[in-house]
């Protein structure tokens, strides 16, 4: 793309970002008149859409976009879950830090398509095939009572569910369960004898119709849906220009949509009609495909609203592009109209909008920042406050409340275009407000996060409530302004970098090592790792684990100095004689405080940095496993933990880039892994697989793990003999597993299988197996979810030359870090097939 072209691009999405309150950037709101003048029109439109689906990335941003930017409806998507069950093609993060990244990237998608953004206290625990499934493990009644709770407290006049409620077993069982509970909450929610005990913060709210987003896909084809009585459908053109960004609706929907990145969905930009349907499922059936026909979206829904209403008009028709600060006298006198009328939803909400957009017209700048990104209690922590009047309004600076609720008085015309700046200082304490990731503070279940706050529940992210209040008088109305104080440093590449501010524990502990597995009755050294938060830290170090394992010394004494600053400790670690299992955790106690939590960031360049404080722990298992060989290559693909997995267990695993594979590379390879999905995001395995066949040709071994069917196309694995896959699954981890070929050393050299070896396994058996082979190649194993057909294509292992190649849709990417002592016992034989001697494990 030429410079100048992908600049643009990246203006209008910068500007999109800017233009809305749940915005995932951290810097300051800067609207350009345009922009402004948006948001004047969705200040005069007191209607709204909630749409329900179950993950990040099942929304229809194109709709989403359509009812917030064409409409100007407060629109909101109900995700059940955070996505934790997926797969990542930008790293190594699954589960709940694959969640956070997901959240992340949602809030993204919204800051770009105009929407805002909900949850449950669902947990995506991997794919499920059937309503029932899901909501046993969910637990229906909480993830319902937070259905619910989404409507009571968003309160939406339209409900769009994404999928059809009518059709389990027919689709991910989540999905149809996000619909199941949307139909179900829509009459609860107006019910006050339903979840009473959300009425202490909310009051009841009935919906006045709700809609089933259908399309030609849920009617199995186009043709068929062409045919299909669309009387019950409502149908909307989505495909709206807007001259202000510059941009077609589809446009900044493809824009919306490439914010899920680790799940690479990037989308190409579309343009002209494009209709979408709504199926009426309850309330009455608008006549002119408008969804809110008949309902009063204008400022007469409010009691008292109607001077407010012709307000606002009036600035809406008399806006001054060139001059926004001419509305500000108008804008100020309807907030204060706004803040006489009886306590209400509209409301609150409307007295936000208002007062950003009065700032925006001011052009008027206010910014908190502090010395430090992370700090823990007892630190003093340095604000420099920056605030300007952009504009000729009238505006005085009457007072800043800082973080812990100290007031300065400050009593400050704010000319046009001078600065004001000062400096203060606070304290961190206990009042302090933490800022880790809500939903993740306490120990959950397979199907549930573990909120007891229910202020909490249904937000994106843990407020950001250390914040500066600035008073001020504009145009003769009093208008408070909260905003987060936030950390910010010049990068020589980036430029202006911002963090949020972070109040984090005194003291962090990791473990270098998440999985330790002893192969022996030999010890192992376990290295933990110890950070200071603050200054002066003094504490003692020791591990917690069965009493059946030997660790020594019993404890370290730890001392550090200054803030930022790491020790790594090391322990031995002894297992029993037999086989075991056991979780490593490190405790540091400092006086009366016991820390256990270790620092994890997640770092990306296309969400803000997150810090985290997790649980810190490792698995240790004492498992009989032997292998063959020493020296394995493997090349990444989406990423995943096992090459360090192996190293567990003996091996030297060199990581290798496609571009580094020759054939005298290869060949000092016992053994070749190629990563998950590699020939999905890998384009360059195509150009190297014949290196690989011909190493395999030549007595080599080649272990090929699952790749995507569908979406990616038509995925060329480059298998030595005709192999072809499909979306065939298992997903009970506990489903039985039908040993096919028993005397194949796939399943007796080194090590000796079982059924055993396939107890204890997590989230999934495996995903997207081959359905179609040659028959060169022998099945392994059988299996299948309860009610399905037999499954063969999980392991398939064929000769080619005087080498191996294992074709496996096996989730071992999920098992080994777990520690499946089965799984790592499987792999050691995939690795050692047509070697001759076992060597035992040297730790």
């Amino acid at each position: 793309m030429h410079k100048s072209a992908l600049l643009t691009v990246l203006c209008l999405l910068l500007s999109l970002s800017n233009a809305f309150a749940q915005g995932i950037t951290i810097q300051p709101e800067k609207p350009t008149s345009s922009e402004i003048f948006e948001d004047i029109k969705k200040l005069n439109f007191l209607g709204s859409v909630l749409y329900v689906a179950a993950h990040p990335d099942d929304e229809n941003t194109t709709a989403i976009s359509y009812f917030a930017n064409t409409v100007k409806a407060r629109t909101a998507y109900l995700s059940l879950t955070r996505g934790d069950g997926g797969q990542n093609i930008i790293g190594p993060e699954l589960r709940e830090l694959l969640g956070v990244i997901r959240t992340q990237e949602l809030l993204a998608a919204r800051a770009t398509d105009g929407g805002e953004q909900l949850f449950t206290r669902a947990n995506d625990f991997g794919y499920s095939k059937h309503p029932d499934e899901t909501l046993d493990i969910w637990n229906k009644d909480e993830v319902l009572s937070d259905v619910v709770w989404a409507i009571r407290t968003f309160k939406p006049d339209v409900i769009i569910n994404r999928f059809n409620h009518r059709t389990p077993g027919s689709t991910h069982g989540h999905h149809t369960s996000s619909a199941m509970l949307s139909v179900e909450a829509f009459d609860l929610a107006g019910d006050a004898s339903k979840y009473s005990d959300q009425l202490k913060y909310t009051s009841t709210w009935q919906p006045k119709r709700q809609f089933f987003n259908t399309s030609w896909w849920f009617y199995g084809s186009r043709d068929a849906f062409a045919k299909a009585d669309k009387s019950n459908l409502v149908k909307v053109d989505v495909g709206t220009f807007y001259p202000g960004h510059g941009l077609s609706n589809t446009e900044i929907s493809s824009l919306s949509r490439s914010q899920h990145k680790s799940q690479g969905f990037g989308n190409t930009g579309s343009r002209g009609q494009n209709d979408t349907y709504f199926e009426l499922l309850r309330g009455e059936m608008p006549s002119n495909n408008d969804i809110f026909q008949g309902i009063d979206t204008s400022w007469n829904r409010v009691q008292g609203g109607k001077s407010i209403g012709k307000i606002l008009q009036k600035v809406q028709e008399e806006f001054d592009f060139t001059n926004p600060a001419t509305s500000v006298k108008e804008l100020a006198q309807a907030y204060a109209l706004i803040e006489k009328l009886p306590a209400s939803h509209w409301k609150t909400i409307k007295s936000k909008e208002i007062k950003n957009i009065i700032a925006a017209c001011a052009g008027l700048y206010m910014e908190g920042v502090t010395n430090t990104n992370m700090a823990a209690t007892g630190e003093a922590i340095t604000v420099k406050t920056e605030v300007i009047n952009r504009s000729n309004a009238q505006i005085t600076l009457n007072a800043i409340t800082g973080v812990t609720g100290t007031r300065e008085t400050i009593q400050k015309p704010l000319d046009n275009n001078q600065k004001y700046t000062t400096e203060s200082t606070f304290t961190v304490n206990a009042a302090t407000a933490k800022t880790n990731a809500y939903w993740l503070n306490e120990l959950g279940s397979l199907g549930m996060y573990n909120v007891q706050d229910r202020t909490l529940i249904g937000k994106p992210e843990t407020p950001k409530t250390n914040a500066l209040r600035y008073e001020y008088t504009i145009e003769g109305v009093p208008i408070t302004y909260e905003k987060p104080v936030i950390h910010k440093f010049n990068d020589r590449v980036k430029g202006e970098v911002y963090q949020y501010f972070e109040v984090v524990p005194e003291a962090s502990v990791s473990l270098e090592e998440k999985v330790q597995i002893f192969a022996s009755n030999d010890f192992k050294k376990v290295n933990v790792k110890v950070t200071a938060h603050k200054n002066n830290l003094d504490g003692m170090l020791s591990l917690d684990l069965d009493n059946s394992w030997k660790v020594t010394p019993s404890s370290i004494p730890v001392s550090l100095d200054t803030k930022n600053q790491t020790a790594t400790y090391t322990f031995t670690v002894t297992p029993p004689s037999s086989q075991s299992e056991t979780n490593i955790t490190p405790v540091l106690k400092v006086g009366s405080q016991t820390f256990t939590k270790e620092l994890v960031t997640i770092d990306y360049s296309h969400i803000p940095l997150q810090s985290l404080f997790l649980p810190a722990f490792a698995k240790a298992v004492k498992i009989d496993i032997q292998r063959k060989g020493d020296y394995i290559g493997y090349i990444q693909g989406a990423g995943d933990a096992v090459a360090e997995n192996l190293e567990q267990i003996g091996y030297q695993v060199a990581v290798i880039k496609p571009s580094e594979v020759t054939p005298e590379r290869l060949s000092q390879f016992d053994a070749v892994v190629v990563g998950i999905r590699a020939y999905n995001v890998v384009d360059e395995m195509q150009q190297v697989q014949p290196m690989l066949l011909d190493y395999v040709k030549n007595g080599g071994t080649m272990i090929a793990q699952y790749n995507t069917s569908g979406r990616w196309g038509n995925t060329k694995i480059g298998a030595p003999y005709t192999l072809k896959l499909s979306r065939d699954r298992v997903t009970d981890e506990n489903s039985d597993v039908r040993i096919l070929a028993k005397d194949h050393p796939l399943m007796n050299f080194p090590n000796k299988l079982d059924q055993n070896d396939f107890k204890g396994w997590t989230q999934e058996r495996g995903l997207y197996f081959p359905n179609e082979w040659a028959d060169e190649y022998t099945p392994i194993l059988s299996m299948n979810d309860k009610g399905e057909t037999a499954k063969e294509g999980s392991l398939l292992v064929a000769p080619y030359g005087d080498g191996h190649y294992i074709y496996t849709g096996l989730s071992f990417f999920r098992e080994l870090p777990a520690g499946v002592p089965g799984a790592y016992r499987l792999f050691a034989n995939m690795l050692s097939i047509g070697k001759k001697e076992s060597q035992p494990i040297k730790q």
